[in-house]
């Protein structure tokens, strides 16, 4: 029987292996949750269901002072772990010290809170069995398994450990020992069997059968791994081919497939001696049937036939999936780290794994014309597996492992493509656990197929791996807002919030989602909420105060109360100019008969205000137009436009000097009445499973950083300003 293999752990858990030795030694692993391994059809449904559960906490109450007290340094070290969760080197400087101190509670509470915020380090997994079995509680190491293959159920190595842990603890001379065993292979190559490093769970569970003395079952192990594309394909089908020779084909295969084969040898036969009748059959009287004189047994010429028979069928199913493997090989050489680390990834492997997923992804729609990329021209080759699961070394393999050029193409029974395509997601989000690009791709890709699939993923990614990262949030929210579920989308929404405090966009999706639900009071809540808590920072003050005043004035229908928080905002933010405008705006937009004074007490005090030169001369030359669109006495306009002409002979060499290096002239910028209810419009909902613009670092720090949704039109139609006012001249002559 093969054992697991002795290891060394780095700090997180994983594997400390060469890039020879990670070719057989699986360190790929993979959360699958839900469904989202389900197969295409009913009969696969090993994998249905499964979800991701907080870990197993094998801890008794009161255990903890049967042991003593804590150690020492055991509250610091937790401390400093759980103040800063997203720092891993606390996390494994405290697990590392709880080993040390060997105590039991203490390890416990630290592997159950390490595994729940990073449940895809399968080395920890390992160690926390292992831990309960020295322990000599072999129920709870059982359980510490199970718990960790329903985090990471594509971890070939932990099925491995958990399968080795079972036969090294339960009573195998029991037929109900013997059944769970099976049972156990058939989760895992149901789970893991499509992974490219799955070569050892499949010989695993071949060398296991044959330990039983099971040969028929042996046979049925190998011929579903010779459909595999994996990394050391060809060394199942050496086993194969090794197995039938070795055994007669009565032993190996099942009666109906025996008989099958018989009949073809025996029909090979008469064909090779052709028509001519023999000597018995010459003899034999007019209208006897002929006896059958077969006795069960195959002469030994009649097995190495039906031997030769057998590897001739399984030659061809292994060149269909040597073509497979071809397909790959490019992809799987490319993948230098597959499993689950903090440190990012390079561009190159990102650039890879996305390359993969999109040629895999159009094969499963069948896109089999499209020529396959090429093998490396020097990629290293696959290692055999010997009988106890460990690699051999590359001297004792054969040298030419990677498949032919020439190989045929493949073309018939496939394993379900779609499987292919979660498999390799399942693989990539080990990898890129942390990349909310790949996390929003598998998203895009289960929605065509379910909508339970897809909220499953979202539901893993921003609650186990991404509960800070708040595009992906958002895009759960608008995807369960789409599918009708609002509830939903506000508690995804409010999560999101307690976890970024002070993200504008986050309450801005909020206030927006709140507005769609027919909530117009919470949404102006929120608003008010957001105005109250942002005057220390005067910037994001004033944004917050123009969204509320435009939600009181559009929606609300309470122009007094825009006005007043418009007021308010400006007395905090004199210098602000989207203030000021979005006053003007407001004021402009009711009946000018009654708000001409209101106008003019807008313009009055954006000129008295801290404001760049040339923002001032467009204010006030927009006091001028409103007084000749809508003046009631030719002395308003002439007292106006005197105002105005004053006002260019005190500013207007600050105005040159403005026009060649103040920043704030595009923003104050002032537009016609029917263009100002375009100054400021919501971000539009984002569609189906697209990532919204990524808000480039933290709005409430940086006022600046809401010009993506705070759209400036250009003004351009208003350039004729700076001189057209003296075509008034030949109406109102200076006074």
């Amino acid at each position: 029987m093969a054992a697991e293999g002795t290891e060394d752990l780095s700090g997180n858990g994983e594997m400390e292996n060469s890039a020879e030795e990670l070719s057989d030694s699986e360190v790929t692993v993979a959360p699958i949750a839900e469904t989202s391994l389900a197969a295409e059809d009913a009969g696969d449904t090993a994998m249905e269901g499964v979800e991701t559960t907080a870990p197993y906490m094998p801890a008794a109450e009161g255990e903890e002072e049967d042991e003593g007290e804590v150690p020492a340094d055991f509250e610091r070290l937790w401390k400093a772990a759980h103040d800063n969760p997203q720092e891993f080197s606390s996390w494994t400087d405290l697990l590392q010290y709880c080993e040390q101190e060997g105590h039991m509670t203490s390890s416990r509470r630290s592997l159950n809170a390490f595994l729940e915020r990073y449940p895809l380090c399968y080395g920890y997994w390992k160690k926390f069995a292992d831990m309960e079995r020295r322990a000599g509680n072999n129920v709870k190491a059982e359980e510490v398994c199970a718990q960790g293959l329903k985090a990471i159920p594509l971890s070939v190595d932990l099925w491995i450990h958990y399968i080795n842990l079972l036969l090294g603890t339960l009573n195998m001379n029991l037929l109900e020992s013997t059944q769970r065993i099976r049972s156990v292979f058939e989760e895992a190559v149901e789970a893991a069997g499509m992974e490219w490093h799955s070569d050892r769970l499949w010989d695993l569970y071949a060398e296991w059968e044959k330990e039983q003395g099971n040969l028929k079952a042996m046979t049925v192990v190998y011929d579903r791994a010779l459909k595999m594309p994996t990394q050391l394909y060809r060394g199942h089908f050496d086993k194969l081919k090794t197995h039938i020779n070795s055994n007669p084909p009565l032993d190996i295969l099942s009666e109906e497939e025996y008989q099958s084969l018989r009949a073809e040898y025996k029909q090979s036969q008469a064909q090779g001696e052709g028509s001519n009748p023999t000597e018995e059959e010459e003899e034999r009287p007019p209208g006897e049937e002929p006896t059958d004189n077969d006795d069960g047994k195959d002469s030994e010429e009649a097995i190495q036939k039906m031997q030769e028979l057998l590897v001739a069928g399984r030659e061809k199913i292994f060149q269909e999936n040597e073509a497979e493997v071809r397909k790959r090989w490019t992809f799987e050489d490319a993948i230098k780290r597959p499993y689950f680390h903090v440190k990012p990834l390079d561009k190159a492997q990102l650039k890879g794994w996305h390359a993969y997923l999109d040629w895999e992804m159009q094969e499963s729609k069948g896109a089999h014309d499209a020529p396959p990329p090429p093998p490396p021209p020097a990629a290293p080759a696959p290692e055999a597996a010997t009988e106890d699961g460990e690699a051999e070394s590359k001297g004792e393999v054969e040298e030419n492992q990677q498949p032919e050029q020439d190989t045929p193409k493949a073309a018939v029974e496939k394993v379900s493509n779609h499987k292919r395509v979660l498999v390799l997601f399942e693989r990539c989000l080990i990898a890129c656990a942390l990349y909310e690009e790949f996390w929003l791709k598998y998203v895009h890709y289960l929605e065509q197929h379910g909508v339970e699939e897809a909220r499953g993923a979202f539901k893993r990614a921003c609650e186990i791996h991404l509960p800070s990262k708040h595009t992906i949030h958002i895009q759960w929210a608008t995807f369960e807002e789409r599918q009708g579920n609002g509830v939903e989308a506000q508690r995804i929404l409010e999560v999101l919030e307690r976890a970024t405090p002070g993200l504008a966009v986050v309450r801005l999706r909020r206030v927006g989602l709140e507005r769609r639900l027919g909530h117009l009071e919470l949404a102006e809540t929120l608003l008010t909420e957001a105005v109250e808590q942002s005057k220390e920072n005067r910037q994001l003050h004033s944004f917050y105060s123009i969204k509320l005043a435009r939600l009181l004035h559009k929606l609300g229908k309470n122009a007094a109360r825009a006005r007043t928080v418009l007021q308010d905002a400006i007395t905090l933010s004199p210098e602000n100019s989207k203030l000021h405008l979005n006053l003007l705006e407001l004021e402009v937009s009711g009946d000018p008969r009654a708000n001409g004074p209101g106008v003019q007490q807008c313009i009055s005090r954006a000129l008295e205000a801290p404001l760049s030169p040339r923002t001032k001369i467009l204010f006030s030359q927009r006091g001028l137009q409103f007084a000749e669109d809508f003046g009631t006495t030719i002395q308003s306009v002439l007292t106006i436009y005197d105002e105005h002409q004053k006002l260019l002979k005190e500013i207007g060499p600050k105005k040159r000097g403005a026009e060649n290096g103040d920043s704030d002239d595009q923003d104050a910028k002032v537009s016609r009445p029917d263009d100002v209810a375009s100054v400021q419009t919501a971000p539009p909902a984002m569609p189906p499973a697209v990532p919204p613009p990524p808000m480039m670092g933290d709005m409430s720090g940086s006022y600046g950083s809401y010009s993506s949704w705070y759209q400036q039109p250009q003004y351009g139609g208003y350039s004729g300003y700076q001189n057209p006012w003296n075509q008034y001249n030949q109406y109102y002559p200076p006074t």
